[in-house]
C-alpha cells in the first residue's frame, strides 16, 4: 500500500493504475471506471482522491402546486417507488388547491464556543455589552454579503454547563446555504473574544441546526378525493391521522415515517445541489426538539377536509457552492423555475408532505408492499439481465409469483426468450 501515498497528487490515470497495481481493482474495473467517467475533469476539483463518477438516476414530478405555482421537481433517488408516490401525492394535493407555505425567517446560526469558564454569569454580562460590536466584527468580515443585504442580525449567549458557553449569531445569507460566510464571520468573531475579551475559545462554526430557517407546508384535501378501493374517504382519512397520531408517540414509527418524509426531501435535494446531509441532521434534530424523537408531519380531519401540516429547518442555496459548478444542478434550476431560496425551501417542504400523504394513504390502506412490488419486481427484472424491451413482460410473469425471487425470475426470463424463438 505504500504507492498509496500522496494519492491525492496523483493525475486520474495515475490513481487508476495505482489501484490496479495494488490489487484493488481489475483490469475489467478499470475499463468500466472509465467507460462511467465522462465528467472526471470536473469532479477531480469536487472531491479528494477521485477515482470515479458514481452516479444516481433522476426522475421528475410533477403535478406540485407551491403558493399558487405549478413545479416541476427533479429528484435523484435510486429507490424505484419515491418519485411515484411523490407524483401521486402531489397530484390529490394539487387538485384541492395545492399547498400553501409559510417561511417566517431564514438566517443561519453561527457559534462560538467558550470552554474554562471560571464565573459564567460575569462572561455572560460582558459578552452581552458587546454584543453591537460582534455584530459590526461579523459583518465586516463579509462586505460583499451585506452588501447583498445580508448579514449578521442578532447575538445571543446561551450556557451549555458551569464551564461552557455559546455565543450564537444569526445570519441572513441571501441566497446561498451560507455555510462558509457563517465560518468566516464565525471564526472572526471567535479571534476577537479571544484577543479582545480574554476568553478561551475551543471552537468557532456554523449549526446545521437551522431553527431560524424553518418552512411550513400545508394542504387540505376534501375526504371524497381521498376514496380508495377498498376503503372510502372518510376511514381512510380517519385511519391516517390516527397513523399520524402513532409517529408523534412513538419513536419507533416515527423514525421510519420521517425517513419516508425525507425519501423525497434528500431526493429533491440532491438534485438541486444542496446538502442534504446537513438539511437530515437538522430535520431529525427538529423532531426530537421537545426531548422526543416525533414525526415531522401532522394529520387532521377538520370539517370536509383531510389537513396535512409539515415544519422543518430548510437552509437552502440557489447559489454558491456546487450549485454554481454541477451542470446538471444548473439544468435543475432552470427545469423548476425557482427564483429564490425561499420559494425552493417552500417546494422541497411540500415535497416532504406529499410523500408523507402518499405513504401514509398506502399504508393504512392497501399496505406500502402492494405499490412497491410492481417496481421492485422491475429492478429484479434489470437484475437478472432482462434488456429493455423484455422488462415489462417480465414483470408481469413475477406478478403471478408467491415470492419472486433471482432465481425465479432468472428462469422466467429463459423461457420469456424460448418462447420469443418460436
Amino acid at each position: 500500500m505504500t504507492k498509496l501515498i500522496k494519492f491525492y497528487q496523483k493525475k486520474w490515470q495515475d490513481r487508476l493504475n495505482t489501484l490496479l497495481n495494488d490489487g484493488l481493482i481489475s483490469n475489467e474495473a478499470r475499463k468500466e471506471i472509465e467507460k462511467n467517467s465522462p465528467n472526471h475533469e470536473l469532479n477531480n476539483q469536487m472531491t479528494e482522491n477521485y477515482i470515479a463518477d458514481f452516479t444516481l438516476p433522476e426522475g421528475v414530478a410533477f403535478h406540485y402546486l407551491v403558493d399558487g405555482k405549478e413545479v416541476t421537481v427533479p429528484m435523484v433517488t435510486e429507490e424505484p417507488s419515491v418519485i411515484a408516490a411523490s407524483n401521486n401525492g402531489a397530484k390529490i394535493i394539487a387538485s384541492a388547491g395545492g399547498f400553501t407555505t409559510k417561511v417566517d425567517s431564514r438566517l443561519m446560526i453561527g457559534q462560538v464556543i467558550l470552554e474554562n469558564i471560571d464565573d459564567t454569569d460575569k462572561a455572560i454580562k460582558q459578552i452581552d455589552a458587546q454584543k453591537a460590536y460582534l455584530i459590526e466584527v461579523a459583518n465586516a468580515a463579509r462586505p460583499s454579503l451585506v452588501k447583498r443585504g445580508g448579514g449578521a442580525r442578532w447575538v445571543r449567549v446561551r450556557k451549555l454547563a458551569d464551564d461552557l458557553l455559546s455565543i450564537d449569531v444569526a445570519i441572513d445569507v441571501q441566497s446561498a446555504m451560507g455555510a462558509n460566510s457563517v465560518n468566516t464571520m464565525m471564526e472572526v468573531v471567535g479571534d476577537v473574544l479571544r484577543t479582545e475579551l480574554n476568553q478561551n475559545v475551543l471552537m468557532s462554526i456554523l449549526s446545521n441546526y437551522a431553527t431560524e430557517s424553518l418552512v411550513e407546508s400545508s394542504c387540505s384535501v376534501p375526504i371524497y378525493l381521498i376514496d380508495s378501493i377498498h376503503m372510502d374517504g372518510q376511514e381512510l382519512a380517519k385511519k391516517i391521522v390516527s397513523a399520524s397520531r402513532v409517529a408523534r408517540l412513538d419513536p419507533y414509527r416515527a423514525v421510519t415515517h420521517n425517513k419516508g418524509i425525507m425519501n423525497g426531501i434528500d431526493a429533491a435535494l440532491i438534485g438541486s445541489g444542496n446538502d442534504w446531509r446537513a438539511i437530515e441532521a437538522g430535520a431529525h434534530a427538529y423532531a426530537s426538539r421537545d426531548g422526543q424523537y416525533r414525526g415531522l408531519t401532522n394529520w387532521t380531519i377538520i370539517g370536509d377536509n383531510l389537513v396535512g401540516t409539515i415544519k422543518v429547518p430548510m437552509p437552502v442555496g440557489v447559489v454558491g457552492g456546487s450549485i454554481d459548478i454541477v451542470p446538471m444542478v444548473q439544468i435543475n434550476k432552470k427545469m423548476m423555475g425557482i427564483e429564490s431560496a425561499k420559494e425552493l425551501a417552500s417546494v422541497i417542504a411540500s415535497v416532504g408532505l406529499a410523500q408523507n400523504f402518499a405513504a401514509l394513504k398506502a399504508l393504512v390502506s392497501d399496505g406500502i408492499q402492494k405499490g412497491h412490488m410492481g417496481l421492485q419486481l422491475k429492478s429484479l427484472a434489470v437484475k437478472v439481465g432482462a434488456m429493455n424491451e423484455e422488462v415489462g413482460q417480465l414483470t408481469e410473469l413475477l406478478k403471478n409469483e408467491i415470492r419472486p425471487d433471482t432465481a425465479i425470475a432468472t428462469q422466467k426470463l429463459k423461457d420469456l426468450r424460448r418462447k420469443g424463438e418460436r
